[in-house]
């Protein structure tokens, strides 16, 4: 060890992870902290330094002490992005807001920005809104769009960091919007936008403005094609918050979630309606992930999921049908593949299905996605009536989480899930064994226990009498 230490004090080469910042002496092809393949370069020699004490400007003070006010968030005017962050935005916190192309990240924000330039303490507040992608004349036009102009939402479009920051000391924000943290580049450093020490320098550079100022940053991360953040795993821990911009590009509905919060919980979720008119938060959002027909119709079931601390109603869709296949195909939309394969091995051996030699297609309405696992008993009666082509009686709901065994378990919230049911309307639930023991059932809707899949299957389908 302390030769390795030697080595690299006298200059030799340094290899360092672009995705979690871990260095080794040689080149290795994977890291050995996060396991990435690839991600190790060469990033010259370094040196072991030292630094002296200075001069303190701001003494610590005992805890007591502390100004706690400057910690409490500031609502946006954005109540369901104010869910998400825990209340608002924190004077001197840096939010990463990341999403793919498309999915209307830059539309949330300037709706944000407007709203936040709207609602200060004496009428306004200002807010700084800089763009590396676009004009500040297309900024514009689409803030008419939204209806998120303001007189105090200033528009900069600059790719440089050292005007970027040029521009914070002129406006004096109490909000920042950066569009996006990839298109803006130091002069200090070598390579072009976006790369990894690039990205890596910007987002120092914000954050230390933003503590020093207490200025509120808002930055836009592009992701990856798997999904994940694009740039260094370390901008992730840099930030304070890290929020997931989620939905079908085909749907309306987007879902805002909290990957990271040091200011709030990360268990909150935001629903959103994008339009042609902008974005607009939904607060009761369980009507957009049901079909709507009229008539009951096999191999559909509604169940009720549990996004953060609100329920949402849900209807889980199958088709099952004779393959023709050697190996028959098995596809879903908006679940769990490796869930949805073993609830079917599950409905094979337990309550013996045929199921072997048919194709199954199961997929949610509205285009959320279900990865819960109180979803699987909706997921076993939905499969089981599209294989005996026989409906669930009408204002049936079913939630549980189903075991290798066959058992039925239960799950969190349960009250919570049956109280929105019977808001909007269920008059039946097929829930696990012991819900009727743990607290009060609400009004208008009946109970049916169930501890195994074959008696989930025989009773809910043939519409047995419940209690």
């Amino acid at each position: 060890m302390a030769s390795t230490t030697a080595r690299r004090g006298r200059g030799v080469p340094a290899f360092r992870c672009s995705e979690c910042g871990w260095q080794t002496a040689k080149w290795v092809g994977r890291c050995g902290e996060c396991q990435a393949w690839g991600s190790v370069a060469e990033t010259g020699g370094t040196t072991v330094r030292t630094t002296a004490a200075t001069t303190v400007e701001r003494p610590a003070v005992p805890i007591g002490e502390v100004d706690v006010t400057r910690a409490a968030a500031r609502p946006t005017g954005v109540p369901e992005f104010d869910r998400v962050l825990g209340g608002g935005l924190v004077p001197g916190a840096v939010v990463l807001v990341a999403g793919e192309p498309g999915i209307g990240k830059s539309t949330l924000l300037l709706d944000v920005a407007g709203r936040a330039a709207r609602s200060g303490e004496h009428g306004e507040r200002r807010v700084l809104y800089v763009s590396g992608e676009e004009s500040a004349a297309q900024v514009r036009a689409r803030a008419e769009r939204i209806e998120a102009m303001a007189r105090s939402l200033y528009l900069a479009s600059e790719t440089d960091l050292a005007t970027l920051l040029g521009q914070v000391e002129q406006v004096g924000p109490e909000l920042l919007v950066v569009d996006s943290v990839q298109t803006v580049s130091s002069a200090e450093l070598e390579g072009s936008a976006g790369n990894v020490a690039q990205v890596r320098e910007v987002a120092a550079s914000l954050i230390q403005v933003a503590k020093a100022r207490g200025i509120a940053v808002l930055l836009v991360g592009h992701v990856t094609k798997d999904g994940s953040i694009a740039g260094p795993r370390v901008l992730e821990h840099l930030v304070d918050v890290v929020v997931q911009f989620e939905g079908d590009r085909h749907s309306r509905l987007r879902l805002v979630r909290a990957v990271k919060n040091r200011y709030g919980p990360t268990d909150e979720v935001g629903c959103f309606d994008l339009s042609d008119v902008g974005i607009v938060g939904l607060t009761d959002p369980s009507g957009l992930f049901l079909s709507g027909r009229t008539a009951a119709v096999a191999g559909t079931c509604v169940t009720v999921t549990l996004e953060g601390r609100r329920p949402l109603v849900t209807e889980v869709q199958a088709l099952v049908t004779a393959s023709t296949l050697a190996t028959p195909r098995r596809a879903t939309s908006g679940l769990d593949t490796a869930r949805v394969n073993m609830v079917l091995a599950v409905l094979d051996k337990r309550a013996q299905a045929p199921i072997g030699g048919s194709d199954a297609y199961l997929s949610t309405v509205g285009g959320v996605r279900l990865t819960e696992p109180a979803a699987d008993l909706a997921i076993t009666l939905a499969l089981a009536g599209a294989i005996t082509d026989r409906p669930l009686p009408e204002g049936t709901v079913a939630f549980g989480e189903v075991g290798l065994a066959g058992e039925v378990r239960p799950v969190t919230g349960a009250h919570r899930r049956l109280a929105e049911a019977a808001r909007l309307g269920f008059t039946r639930a097929v829930v696990p064994q012991g819900v009727l023991g743990a607290g009060p059932v609400p009004d208008g809707i009946s109970i049916l226990e169930v501890g195994t899949v074959a008696e989930a299957v025989g009773r809910a389908l043939h519409d047995v009498p419940v209690r």
